[in-house]
């Protein structure tokens, strides 16, 4: 038995893992001192793999992400919100992404009326959270309960928001895996040019985050989403 699995066993805990704020701050001590490939290699050690939920957003740099993932764990299954507002490059950007990695990929939808709703009324423009937890969060939502930990990409340098998170918290019941917080922008472009990998073709348009077509414009960083508006994240990892 891990040494997590010891803990999990004897917490009472309120999140899906059972895992109480000690533990979650131990793995964090444990982990600090890891890569991120070597914090995902115990990840699978320490959680059960079936419990264990990964995200795509299919994004600028997200090959770097799911290179490793597909590595270390062919047979996981990689969850990808379609909101039915993405780019077309970013939908074919996920078919060759799973092609060329062989990823088991499913995809997520909001309920056809709410997204229905959500065109209708333009909430993107008038209620951009709204929207978001229509066709973002929400779908998520759902799928949740079934697993003790969600591995992220996030990185601290993309947001003042990611900046102030650690690699394990506990998230709206569930403990949030953050295994590249601490990896650098230069760390990222050198394994994404050492291994070749190809970008989202936007990125070479001028977009450095990419999300749905009506609150992605073209920028550096984060400034490109909800351009003009004090929203810098979706929802999903708040």
């Amino acid at each position: 038995m891990s040494e997590v699995a010891a803990v999990m066993q004897k917490s009472d805990n309120t999140n899906s893992a059972g895992l109480s704020m000690q533990a979650i701050s131990e793995l964090n001590d444990r982990y600090r001192s890891l890569n991120f490939e070597e914090r995902l290699h115990n990840l699978y050690v320490d959680f059960h793999p079936e419990k264990v939920m990964v995200t795509s957003s299919f994004a600028a740099t997200s090959a770097y992400f799911l290179h490793i993932i597909s590595r270390i764990r062919p047979e996981q299954v990689i969850f990808f919100v379609d909101t039915g507002f993405h780019f077309p490059e970013t939908l074919l950007y996920r078919d060759y992404l799973i092609g060329l990695y062989h990823l088991k990929v499913k995809d997520l939808r909001a309920d056809a009326y709410q997204h229905w709703y959500s065109k209708k009324e333009k909430l993107y423009e008038v209620d951009p959270d709204f929207c978001c937890t229509i066709n973002k969060i929400s779908p998520l939502e759902e799928i949740k309960p079934n697993y003790d930990v969600w591995v992220s990409s996030l990185m601290n340098w993309q947001t003042d928001h990611r900046a102030s998170l650690s690699i394990f918290e506990e998230r709206r019941g569930i403990i949030k895996f953050n295994p590249m917080i601490d990896v650098t922008r230069e760390e990222r472009d050198a394994y994404i040019l050492e291994h070749k990998l190809p970008f989202h073709p936007l990125v070479a348009e001028g977009y450095s985050s990419i999300g749905c077509t009506h609150c992605t414009v073209k920028g550096e960083g984060r400034c490109g989403r909800w351009a003009g508006k004090p929203k810098t994240e979706c929802g999903l990892h708040l």
